[in-house]
């Protein structure tokens, strides 16, 4: 990046990347592939740069949400096999096929009309099915009542023609949390999944290729639910409660840099709504970082960063373009000096815990405006 441009910052450690890949691809049994989420630009990583990682490191697919993700990464010159995990709309069949996209199937008006759709054109499309076993989100219902209903509609859609049924897998609710509660629902959840696979390839004489229910806390707390693929989503950059069982390397720095240093006598309010008033004189820093740069207002005046010298607290409302730092005890900080946001010195969870918020969301709402500087 250009000196002259820099204001604030995503640094990107693609080695520890890759670390992480390769720490929980160790873990995985023989013949069990890796499908690396890469929805949301890789959480906020960059998707077009961890693809062509993950690419080169022999994973077997990636996982995007919506149509516009998986064209992207086509478009950079990405060939390995790409999930969607959303929906797309059926009039789209052809773009998905064109471009050997696996759409994911949730219910059976669905799966009716991609196969129509399909069908038109004289073509396959590629599918994984979906189901809801406890997420109450996508998917076919097949929990309790619903058990026999959505065993009948899988039938129906696996005969379907012009679908090719690779794959089916479910999402856990809570395999990254602790506690018997957590663990029984987690459990209760993967015995549903393999209870209705078990009775559509009964019932159907169809058979799934591709079984994968693991995601992030599965694949540490619960390596039986494997399968034949798992889904490390947040894990594979380093975050998460989970992440330490396996010496997990986090890949995002965000830094800023102090715009303006001031003096200020004691009494002086600062930022929006004055909900900070100096108790000293107090020598404050403007940096150049702020909620359109994905730094959450509700931190006001909740935090500290990791500034030269040590850590300087947030003052006043954060702003859309800036917020304001206390410097008083931090005299080497200087006007151009660096400021680390989250990152190695300054732990990601105290701005998530301060936010009232996840990980999860601060890496997805660092904006694009903010460059992302790669570590090779």
């Amino acid at each position: 990046m250009n000196d002259l441009q820099k204001r604030t910052w995503a640094e990107i450690s693609l080695p520890n990347i890759r670390h992480n890949y390769e720490a929980i691809r160790a873990r995985l049994p023989e013949g069990c592939r890796f499908l690396g989420v890469v929805k949301a630009d890789a959480y906020g990583h960059g998707a077009v740069q961890v693809s062509r990682l993950l690419e080169s490191a022999g994973a077997d697919y990636l996982a995007v949400s919506c149509l516009d993700e998986a064209l992207e990464l086509r478009e950079h010159g990405i060939t390995m096999p790409i999930l969607i995990l959303g929906h797309t709309p059926p009039e789209y069949t052809e773009t998905l096929i064109d471009n050997h996209i696996t759409q994911t199937i949730s219910a059976l008006a669905k799966a009716k009309a991609y196969s129509e759709a399909a069908g038109a054109l004289g073509k396959t499309l590629k599918t994984h099915i979906k189901l809801d076993t406890g997420m109450s989100r996508l998917g076919y219902l097949c929990s309790g009542d619903y058990f026999e209903t959505g065993v009948e509609n899988l039938c129906r859609s696996v005969v379907l023609p012009n679908l090719e049924m690779e794959g089916i897998y479910t999402h856990f609710a809570v395999s990254d949390e602790p506690g018997e509660d957590c663990e029984a629902y987690t459990r209760a959840q993967f015995k549903l999944f393999t209870d209705v696979i078990d009775a559509v390839e009964a019932r159907s004489g169809c058979h799934f290729a591709i079984r994968h229910c693991a995601n992030t806390g599965a694949v540490v707390s619960y390596p039986e639910m494997m399968l034949d693929m798992v889904r490390p989503g947040l894990l594979l950059y380093g975050y998460g409660d989970v992440s330490g069982k396996l010496d997990l390397r986090p890949c995002m720095r965000l830094v800023t840099t102090i715009s303006t240093i001031k003096y200020y006598e004691p009494g002086t309010t600062v930022s929006y709504g004055r909900r900070f008033t100096t108790q000293r004189r107090t020598r404050m820093g403007v940096l150049a970082a702020g909620y359109a740069d994905g730094l959450p207002r509700l931190c006001s005046n909740k935090v500290s960063f990791a500034a030269k010298g040590g850590f300087a607290p947030q003052r006043g409302s954060i702003c859309m373009d800036m917020c304001m730092v206390d410097l008083t005890d931090l005299p080497e900080a200087s006007v151009g000096s660096e400021v680390e946001l989250f990152g190695p010195v300054n732990d990601i969870n105290k701005l998530s815990d301060a936010a009232q918020t996840i990980p999860y969301e601060l890496l997805c709402a660092v904006s694009k405006r903010v460059p992302r500087v790669y570590a090779e």
